[in-house]
């Protein structure tokens, strides 16, 4: 399961260890956490001292420039408050809506800017794959505030390629609490489809009737009619899911999990099914996917859990969109 926060290897290494809990819904590899810092590792005093002496420059609202001797280097994970912010205080369980710049540490070089694309991000303070050094200096901040962030680089492997420390400004422009499940009204479904069945905490187990046919066009049936806005190609949205091949056998699922799941949505991302099914959905809802092949991993398959020409099912519920 691809968790994605930004357009470069560098700078999701510097934000998260790259990880999945499952064979599904991805469309393509992620990276491998082997090319990822340690986000366990505990900075050094060098380590602060050399943050202490990058300088931002520019107003809060626009990514500002970063000043500091080059090359720049650390050997773990650091951060530090550059401006406090004046908003709502930041809570260990929130997702933070992030504007972000940066920057090489060999020379300055801009990675990647969500100002400059017009693409905030989103980052769940919960994510177990969230280096410890960047939440914590976060939680308990308030929103509007930006911090100083630095990351060691790694040196080439088999594996992977080297590449330098990565230096970011990060801004936090909204905070706000995630729902644990679906909320809204009950949808009765059509005859015919998997039925579905939640427990107490909202986890859906599924019963595929003797003699159901397995569909041969995308389903995406709501269960639960949720209230917020509609999801939008290009958003990332967080959710919890389940998903099954036909036959009832579970393959994945993010229930049980430190977190939900987050991903972009129509951007092929994830399976067609997801991007097709979920897209033009609301917040809140709970949509039941039937999923043939095509629309899925088709006749590769995925993974040893996954046959190839699978028809899949997945109970989806959508948390948030943004």
């Amino acid at each position: 399961m691809r968790r994605h926060l930004a357009t470069a290897l560098t700078i999701t290494a510097a934000l998260v260890l790259a990880g999945c809990t499952g064979d599904a819904p991805e469309a393509e590899p992620t990276a491998s956490a082997d090319a990822s810092p340690d986000a366990a590792a505990e900075a050094s005093p060098d380590d602060v001292a050399a943050l202490e002496a990058v300088v931002a420059e520019g107003d809060l609202g626009a990514a500002p420039t970063l000043t500091f001797d080059q090359p720049f280097a650390v050997s773990a994970p650091v951060a530090r408050v550059d401006l406090e912010g004046d908003g709502d205080e930041i809570g260990p369980e929130q997702k933070v809506t992030i504007q972000y710049v940066a920057v090489s540490g060999d020379d300055g070089t801009v990675l990647g800017s969500t100002w400059e694309s017009d693409a905030p991000e989103q980052l769940a303070l919960d994510d177990p794959t969230l280096i410890a050094a960047l939440r914590d200096t976060l939680v308990g901040q308030k929103v509007g505030v930006r911090v100083l962030f630095a990351a060691p680089g790694a040196e080439e492997t088999e594996q992977s390629a080297a590449y330098p420390a990565t230096l970011m400004a990060i801004e936090v422009t909204d905070a706000r609490d995630i729902p644990t499940r679906a909320e809204g009204d009950a949808v009765e479904p059509p005859a015919g489809l998997p039925l579905v069945t939640l427990a107490d905490d909202g986890e859906p187990s599924i019963e595929v009737p003797a003699g159901t046919a397995e569909p041969t066009t995308l389903v995406a049936q709501t269960l639960i009619e949720g209230s917020g806005p509609v999801v939008e190609t290009g958003q990332q949205i967080t959710v919890q899911y389940t998903g099954w091949l036909f036959d009832g056998t579970e393959f994945d699922s993010s229930w049980g999990g430190e977190s939900p799941f987050t991903t972009p949505i129509g951007t092929q991302s994830v399976i067609p099914g997801w991007d097709e099914g979920l897209v033009g959905k609301t917040v809140g809802s709970q949509v039941l996917l039937v999923i043939p092949s095509d629309k899925g991993y088709g006749p590769e398959g995925s993974g040893e859990t996954i046959p190839p020409d699978s028809t899949l099912i997945f109970v989806v519920d959508i948390l948030d969109a943004a």
